[in-house]
């Protein structure tokens, strides 16, 4: 596990601490080509520099991201916006992690990405890679 990543998770709450340290485990070996890193202050997964998947402590609890989940088609994910393809879940102890549907995001956030990487570049504008 990125060192910065194993030290966001050790500054949690025991409870927070558990579910962060189960999540970067489970993303590590589903996403082993990854780059991971502290990425605006949260660890972050990026395939060919592009961020896919990541993780927060918020108020409701700690809030997995999927960059393009928003176009995964799974209706656990909360889909805030329109402007951006992401989709979230919050979960607030490890044991509400289905491990099963978190390898199925996983998979399919390799298959499905909207190109982050250059959306400055694009003025703001997503395309679909």
């Amino acid at each position: 596990m990125n060192s910065g990543i194993n030290a966001y998770n050790e500054s949690q709450t025991t409870i927070d601490m558990e579910t962060c340290h189960l999540l970067a485990s489970i993303i590590d070996k589903e996403l082993p080509e990854a780059e991971s890193k502290i990425w605006h202050a949260h660890p972050v997964w990026f395939l060919n520099e592009n961020p896919i998947v990541g993780y927060s402590k918020q108020k409701p609890g700690i809030r997995l991201m999927f960059w393009s989940g928003a176009d995964f088609e799974a209706e656990e994910l909360n889909i805030v916006g329109k402007k951006f393809k992401d989709a979230s879940i919050f979960f607030n102890a490890a044991t509400e992690i289905d491990e099963k549907k978190l390898k199925q995001w996983l998979k399919k956030s390799r298959e499905i990405q909207w190109d982050y990487k250059n959306i400055i570049k694009r003025k703001g504008r997503l395309e679909r890679l």
